[in-house]
This record gives structure tokens, sequence and C-alpha cells, in this order.
């Protein structure tokens, strides 16, 4: 009871609603609709298949406004900062997406994301009014506590299904965020999107809208866990069946993407379960079994019927009148690599055959099942309960990695909650040797003060990922310390490079928006670029994500005044958060593809600069204040030079 009377129109809606239900689009009255349902001129504008909401255009705004923000190295919290390859970025993902731009266009192969299933409880950011402004939007994502942790109430809204704009506040977070994701991925690249009932019929339209229905790859449904309940349904009185799956959109950047086998041994279980058995199915099948060029099946069969099996063998004898010389079907298949354009056998027997899944079986595929407790349990205690809200299981991630990465790939996922993500590439490379590489973005989202995550010293989101990560690599170091051979040959990264989103070390210079009141201050920004109290570091990796350069590019710092004692300098291999600085000197990235130079400028250093080679050079414009002359030097140098000269 809430005390006040009854809400007559509301009623009278509702009772409209339940008659015609296709009148109603948000849970409000399309009155569009209503017209063509009741009128005699039925005329919609634009009528076309297509997907549309409340805020569409907005999103595309938010889309297209570029951002200043950038990205600062936290070294204390990594682990290997100077040697590692991978990363884990604090921030809001939206901001996070439009800097990797211009590093990470068309470098990422695999995208695993579980984004807000927008259940009605869940929160997230969207504009509260479709009309915000850029600078309001930045203002809100800005709002921090006194501590510098992101305010829930500045930042996240829970976007209710009591709203007149549900589904709407989901694209407009969604559109723009999947939009950017798809830039970075690369031509053979692939995504897989996590998602539930509540908007799986939206997520493949938008997902066909910025992908393309062609490139829809497979919907994947996978368990939950075993103590799924359909809350929704309970909590109003309501009775039905248990929703016990969620869904895992999958779609291709193009054509040129295809997944590996996911090869697994028969056996018992999956043969009782009646679900793929494998390549070569187990039935006895004596038609299969005859004499190819002397040849036959010991064991087993031919995957071929006799028919094909001849056509191939044509195929075969062309291969070797080529080569002049004999060979058998093994030479043959060693020196083509042509197995899967001849014919195949069982050499093993029957129930020994390996298999080819790209599904997820549903004895071993619960979505959320996983070690966490195992990882997050303390010394004294095996309890490790509610740290996180149902994280995923990284033996699903690991099998969506094997089919879609190869072992020097790069993985990103930018909903990153708790670190399944990186838990499973970590461990995958412990298994095969790979050398895959993670980027994670997580929004450092304050943890609810009565949660067991909060309790337990987790103030945000972000630190619960950092530590599942750190826990992962303590575990694995250790394991490899005592079982070295349960690990394959290859050089494994134990390690990861945390990054926070950060405003730009430099002033903005906005010409377009001068008046008489910020005259003298937009030309401070011009004369006078860095902040005051800007750290050479922040200004560094801001520069090369700037440039083009990822974060892990390799850096050193090579010293002027010691060139000839020591030409290269002091290597920083991935990129040291405190590089020597002492003197002047210059930074190289990428072997002097890129020299950033930050401190003052002389001439002995133009020529040490001009001698490395560089492609193109970075610095300060105000490290040539009171000598114009050392500038219009080194500009003509460059030039002749070819090198590609820019000052900030």
């Amino acid at each position: 009871m809430d005390g006040e009377s009854l809400d007559t129109k509301q009623d009278r809606l509702q009772r409209l609603k339940e008659i015609f239900p296709e009148l109603f689009a948000e849970s409000q009255l399309d009155w569009e609709k209503l017209k063509a349902a009741f009128g005699d001129d039925i005329n919609f504008a634009n009528e076309r298949y297509v997907l549309n909401w409340a805020g569409k255009s907005d999103a595309f705004k938010v889309l297209q406004q570029p951002t200043t923000a950038t990205l600062k190295p936290i070294p204390e919290e990594s682990i290997n900062f100077d040697t590692t390859q991978n990363l884990f970025i604090e921030g809001e993902n939206l901001e996070v997406l439009k800097i990797l731009q211009k590093a990470y266009y068309g470098k990422v192969k695999c995208i695993i994301i579980d984004p807000p299933y927008n259940t009605g409880s869940d929160s997230f950011i969207y504009p509260d009014r479709f009309s915000e402004k850029k600078e309001d939007y930045l203002k809100r994502i800005g709002d921090k506590d006194e501590e510098g942790f992101l305010m829930k109430e500045g930042l996240f809204r829970k976007n209710s299904k009591d709203s007149g704009h549900y589904h709407s506040n989901w694209l407009s977070m969604m559109y723009p965020r999947l939009f950017l994701a798809k830039n970075l991925l690369r031509d053979d690249g692939v995504i897989f999107v996590h998602i539930d009932d509540n908007e799986v019929h939206n997520l493949r339209l938008v997902m066909n809208e910025i992908f393309g229905e062609e490139n829809l790859r497979n919907v994947f449904a996978v368990r939950r866990y075993d103590k799924n309940l359909n809350r929704q349904f309970i909590e109003s009185g309501l009775q039905t069946f248990n929703v016990g799956f969620e869904y895992v959109l999958c779609y291709s950047k193009g054509s040129e993407f295809s997944f590996n086998p996911i090869l697994k041994e028969s056996d018992e279980e999956r043969q009782n379960f009646g679900y793929w058995k494998g390549f070569w199915n187990d039935a006895d099948r004596p038609t299969m079994r005859f004499d190819i060029l002397g040849f036959a099946p010991e064991g087993g069969q031919w995957k071929w019927n006799e028919e094909r099996s001849l056509k191939a063998v044509d195929n075969y004898k062309t291969f070797i009148k080529e080569f002049s010389k004999e060979m058998t079907l093994e030479e043959y298949w060693e020196k083509t690599g042509k197995e899967l354009e001849f014919i195949r056998r069982n050499p093993e027997g029957k129930g020994k055959n390996k298999g080819v899944e790209n599904w997820i079986p549903p004895s071993k595929g619960k979505l959320r099942n996983t070690n966490w407790t195992d990882l997050f349990a303390s010394k004294n205690t095996n309890e490790a309960e509610g740290l996180f809200d149902f994280p995923k299981n990284p033996e699903v991630i690991k099998n969506f990695l094997i089919g879609a990465t190869d072992e020097e790939d790069i993985i990103l996922d930018f909903f990153a909650g708790s670190g399944t993500t990186a838990q499973a590439v970590l461990e995958l490379n412990k298994k095969d040797g790979g050398n895959r590489k993670f980027i994670l973005v997580q929004m450092p989202e304050l943890c609810d003060e009565n949660s067991e995550a909060f309790k337990a010293g987790y103030k945000t989101i972000a630190d619960i990922g950092k530590e599942r990560i750190r826990r992962v690599i303590k575990k694995t170091e250790k394991e490899k310390k005592e079982k070295p051979d349960l690990f394959a040959d290859g050089k494994l990264d134990l390690g990861f490079k945390v990054f926070r989103l950060s405003p730009s070390s430099f002033k903005i210079w906005r010409s377009q928006e001068i008046t008489e009141e910020n005259l003298e201050q937009q030309l401070d920004a011009f004369t006078n670029p860095a902040r005051p109290g800007a750290e050479k570091t922040n200004m560094l990796y801001e520069l090369m994500l700037k440039a083009g350069y990822e974060l892990t590019s390799p850096i050193r710092y090579v010293i002027a005044s010691k060139a000839k004692q020591s030409p290269k300098g002091k290597k920083i291999a991935s990129g040291s958060a405190n590089p020597r600085n002492d003197g002047i000197g210059f930074y190289s990235i990428n072997n002097n593809e890129l020299i950033i130079a930050l401190d003052a400028m002389n001439e002995k250093l133009v020529e040490q600069i001009i001698a490395a080679k560089p492609q193109k050079v970075i610095t300060l414009d105000s490290l040539f204040t009171g000598n114009d002359q050392l500038k219009t030097n080194t500009v003509l140098q460059m030039r002749d030079a070819g090198v590609d000269f820019k000052t900030i």
C-alpha cells in the first residue's frame, strides 16, 4: 500500500496493454501504432527494417566525440611491470576504448565481454537525460569521493524496468562501446558477448547492425550453475520454469575469421551422454574398410566411402607425379599438410579417436561454476562466498580462446569484472606454452559496504579483479616450482601492468572557445602545454598512445652526455615507470622508431637524436623557449633527415 488512490490513467493503460500488447513499446503507448491499428489512413514514415530506440542519435554523438584523457601507469599495483605484455586498465570503458583506438586499431584477435544484462536491478553508465552534453557527462563520470574513488551516485544509474527508456538506456550504453570495440579487432578477429534472456533479442539486432548479420558465427547456450532461481518471477508470485541458461553471441569482424578445432579425447562419459563423440563416429562400419594403393586402415576405418576415396587417390597421384617420385600416404600428408584434402582413418581403433568441438557441452560447460573459492580462500577458512556475484567459469572462456586464438594473440575484455578472462589466458598459456596477451578494462566501481568483498578489504570491483590476477600468478609460480613437468615449453608471462584512466598531462587548447575572459588561459595552454606537476613518465605514455604505440612497446632512456660510452642507453624493457632521467636525454620507443624528448633541448641532443635515425620525433615546444634559432635549425635538420618532427 502506498496510501494513494487508484491512478485511473495507469489502470486504463494497463488494461489496454493486456488486450493490445503490440501497441506498447518500453511500457509506453505508441500513438503511431495505435493509429495504425484502429485508423483508416495508415502510414509509417520511413518504413524499413531498422533497429531504433529513443536516444540512438545521442549514442552516435557520444561515439563520435573524441577524448583528451590518458592512461597513467601504476607500477606499484603491477607485477613485473617492466617486462610483461599483459594490461589491466582501471577506468570508464567508453573513454578507455577511445584512448586505445590509435595504438590498438586492428590488433586485437579476440574480444570477450560480460556486460550488464539489464535485469532491472543492475547499474551502469547511461545518460539520465538524452540531451546531456559532453561536458556534463565528463563531469558526471569524474565525480569521486574524497579518497579518489568513483561515486556510484555520480557515475552509475540503476536502470529500473519501470523506466520509460528501459531498453533504450541499455542500447545507448552498449552501441558506442561495441562500435569502438569492432575497430580494435583484426580483420580475422572475433567477439564473444555474454547475455541472458533480458536483452538477447536486442543484442542480436545491434550486433547485426554493427558487425553485419552475415558475420554471426554462433549463438552458444551455456548452462549457468546448478542452483539457479528465476528470482524475477518468484518475487512477483508467479510460477515458471527455471531459466538455467545464458547465451554467448559470437560475431566475426569479417569473412577472414575461422575457428580452430577443439580436439577432445573420446571417453566413456562423452559416449554415454550422447553428445559429440568424435570427428569419426565410433560405429563399426565394415563398408568403410577397403584397400587403397595397398594401404588399409588397421584397426579402424576410412572416413570417406570408396567412391570419394578413389577421387582423392587421383589427387594424390597427380601430386606425386609432379614430384616425379613415389611417396607413401604418410609422406604425402607430412610434406603437403593436406590431410583435409585426402582420406583419413581412425588409426587407434574404436573409442580412441579425437573429436572436433565448436560448442560448449552441457555437462561440463557451466558458465558460473568456478574455482573462485579456491583462489580467495583465506588461510583460516575455506569460505569465500560473496566476494563477487556469479563470476564466470574460466574453463568456458578457455574453450572460446582455444577455438578463436593462436599463441601470440591479444585478447580484450572491457567489462572485466572479477578478471576471469585474465585467469583463462594465463592458465591456457601454462597448458600449451602460448604467449597470448590480455587487456582488461574495469571501472573502479565501489563495492557495496555490506558485501563480503568490502568487508574483506576490497573497495572496488577493479581491486577484486587485480587481486584475482595476482593470486592466479602466485598459484602458477608455486605450481611451476613444484611440478615443472606440467608446464609446456615456452616463456610464461606471469605479470600485468596496471594503468588508470586520468586527465591529460597537457592543457587543452580550444581555439574555437576563446573569449575575452579566457584568452589569457588559452594562450598559456598554447605556449606552456604541460600541466603544473605533470610527471615525465605520464607524459611519455600519453604521447606514445596518441602517436599510435602500444603500452607495452619497448622503451630505452638514452643520456646524451654518455652517448659514446653507452650508445644503447638504459633499457627499460616494456616501459619502466621510473626510468633514469638524470642529465639530458631522450626516450627511444621500438628501437628508435619513435623518439620522445622531454628534457631541455640543445644542439648535442638534437644531433644524437638525428643520428639514431628515428621515423618520428616528438618534443615539447616549451623546451625551445628563448632559443628560436635552435628550434628553427632543429626543424630544418629533421626535415633534411626525413624525420617526422612534432612539437607539443
